[in-house]
């Protein structure tokens, strides 16, 4: 009988392997197929904040706040003479996300670029993109951070916020960075279909492949917790 056990365990875990190994090449095979489109660009828009009103938030944004606090503080702000939109606010208790949107256009497939600087933060630093924004409480998010020099793309679907598993690497809580600092640094988030890529300061991170939101939604800013940082220079690329 313990021969027994012992060979049907084995049987379950090749089982498993070879399950395993046949959707790593059907993701393979969906990624080589995505990449060899070329970018068709319908819709782009920038931003670099000079033409709004300091001290506000632009009138084509909203802002909104999910967890603990629904209290978030967006708005245009001056750093060292350049005009930047800001999250400001640095009293959330940990699970609490600031999130900023434009509200001038929705879409599936995006091209995304910014420039951060995270300026303080106790328990969190940094920020990043929001796409396919549904609601307060639904949406993708990839954030830098600069307390863990790390990036780590997740979805919030009702309100919870779960890390993504990286093409060919698995759930490993997104990848290590070099160390960000309270400079500015550039984060590009590129979203076609299932297949989101990551880039930080011009080098690509890495890949994930997920379907959980795959219709249009808003873009826009994102913040954790008690991070003050600004952001500058955000383009929007529509793509086909």
């Amino acid at each position: 009988m313990k021969t027994l056990s012992i060979l049907s365990l084995v049987l379950v875990l090749t089982a498993c392997q070879n399950t395993n190994r046949e959707q790593d090449k059907k993701t393979a095979a969906y990624i080589a197929k995505i990449q060899q489109q070329i970018p068709q660009v319908t819709t782009e828009k920038s931003f670099d904040f000079e033409n709004y009103e300091s001290g506000k938030l632009p009138a084509d944004w909203s802002q909104y706040a999910t967890g603990r606090d629904q209290h978030t503080e967006w708005q245009i702000t001056n750093d060292q003479g350049n005009k930047v939109m800001a999250q400001l606010s640095n009293k959330h208790p940990n699970y609490h996300f600031n999130v900023a949107v434009y509200n001038g256009l929705s879409a599936k497939n995006v091209d995304l670029s910014l420039r951060f600087k995270a300026i303080n933060g106790q328990m969190d630093q940094g920020g990043g993109f929001v796409w396919r924004f549904k609601d307060a409480d639904n949406y993708y998010v990839v954030r830098a951070n600069p307390l863990e020099d790390n990036v780590v793309l997740y979805k919030v679907v009702n309100g919870k916020r779960s890390d993504l598993p990286l093409v060919g690497k698995g759930r490993t809580y997104g990848i290590d960075v070099p160390k960000l600092g309270n400079r500015w640094n550039n984060l590009r988030l590129v979203a076609k279909d299932r297949l989101f890529t990551v880039y930080l300061n011009g080098k690509k991170l890495f890949d994930v492949v997920d379907d959980t939101f795959t219709g249009k939604g808003k873009t826009g800013l994102w913040t954790k917790a008690d991070a003050v940082t600004y952001f500058d220079d955000y383009k929007i690329k529509v793509l086909k």
